[in-house]
């Protein structure tokens, strides 16, 4: 047994070493990322390059199964080091148009307002913020009346009323809104400036540290060449563009954020009222269960504001709100009739409907539900 102990012992110490190793070696590439994010800022060049991720991790695939290690380790584990590069390297970026002339952003000292305040500063250019205290004491108009490019980032409930205020914007400055709905701030918009207007959401939260990966839509307004530079401005701080009409994203957004939201609102209400113990249910589930019930505990440790503003601004969803309502309790009605084979026929009607897609979930979400269980993820120790 003392033999044991001390092979053992020895091979604990090669493995320290080697993870010694292993961090080291994770500095030097973070020292090497961070010269290349220099070298891409000057030129212009976007942190974000799909083909070149493509490539280097199909190419370490290839040597893992040479080597005999895990592909899909290796994946895994390229894909979290060079996320972290990504973000070693967004320090600086160019300035697309360093003659612009000064970037006002509405909202600035918000959450989200922030975000785009660093991406601009970051980038060189001029940058003010106004915010309530603005308004109040006059200093609102001031500031805006010379800006080249106006960001409206307030809560949708404020929007249409900030915008209607913009009366005193340059003619050739671009006015922009980055809210989640799309089709009510771009018409007010287009009504108060007679320059340059666009709709922009950007598909993240304020704890993303940048537009590396995100997706930001946009919706075009009036003169769109005059804004050209600032979807570019993105795609160089990494931003996948998406161009779409107005309606076409408020559409989306009543499956993406007003149904989802609102199910989940009802499904923590019925948790409240049935009074469970959460430790015991973040015992008793799966992985899965988990990632599911962190979604629901994300909502409430958020605004309400916020998501009651997003749920109640258009009563045009609540038709969509109340069919789901129906379908629940006709599915229901399949439970309490024990109708067991209707049921398996719907479920596989809906599968065909869902199609590959429902097959790439099922492979894509392994490597999530992995990440979930490591270190006991989301479970209330």
């Amino acid at each position: 047994m003392a033999d044991f102990s001390q092979q053992l012992s020895t091979l604990r110490e090669d493995i320290d070493e080697l993870d010694t190793q292993l961090v080291e070696l994770l500095a030097k590439r973070n020292q090497i990322t961070t010269k290349v994010g220099k070298i891409k800022a000057q030129a212009g060049m976007p942190v974000y390059v799909p083909e070149r991720e493509k490539a280097l991790i199909a190419s370490r695939r290839a040597q893992a199964e040479t080597l005999g290690v895990s592909p899909e380790l290796v994946e895994d584990l390229l894909r979290r080091v060079m996320r972290e590069s990504y973000h070693t390297q967004n320090n600086r970026y160019r300035c697309i148009k360093p003659e612009l002339g000064k970037v006002v952003v509405i909202g600035g000292a918000g959450a989200l307002g922030r975000v785009f305040v660093s991406l601009f500063e970051r980038s060189d250019y001029t940058v003010s913020i106004v915010e309530k205290d603005d308004w109040e004491n006059g200093n609102a108009g001031e500031i805006l009346k010379d800006a080249a490019l106006v960001v409206v980032s307030v809560p949708i409930n404020l929007t249409e009323a900030v915008i209607s205020q913009l009366t005193m914007l340059p003619k050739d400055c671009v006015l922009a809104d980055i809210t989640s709905i799309k089709a009510k701030p771009l018409e007010a918009m287009l009504a108060v400036h007679q320059g340059p207007v666009v709709g922009l959401h950007p598909m993240f939260g304020p704890d993303a540290p940048g537009m590396i990966k995100q997706v930001v839509v946009v919706c075009d307004g009036r003169e769109s060449g005059k804004y050209a530079w600032l979807i570019e401005q993105m795609r160089i701080w990494g931003a996948t563009i998406h161009h779409s009409s107005a309606d076409e994203h408020d559409q989306a957004m009543a499956y993406i954020q007003v149904m989802r939201h609102f199910n989940t609102f009802v499904y923590g209400q019925h948790l409240k009222g049935e009074n469970p113990d959460l430790t015991s249910l973040t015992m008793f589930s799966s992985p899965i269960y988990r990632l599911e019930l962190a979604m629901v505990g994300r909502l409430f440790a958020q605004s309400p504001q916020l998501y009651a503003d997003i749920i109640f601004n258009n009563p045009d969803n609540f038709a969509l709100l109340r069919r789901f309502y129906e379908r629940f309790g006709l599915a229901l009605s399949l439970l309490e009739n024990n109708r067991k084979s209707e049921f398996i026929e719907q479920f596989v009607k809906v599968g065909a409907w869902f199609g590959d897609y429902a097959k790439k979930c099922l492979v894509d979400s392994k490597q999530m539900l992995l990440k979930a269980d490591d270190g006991q993820l989301l479970r209330d120790k």
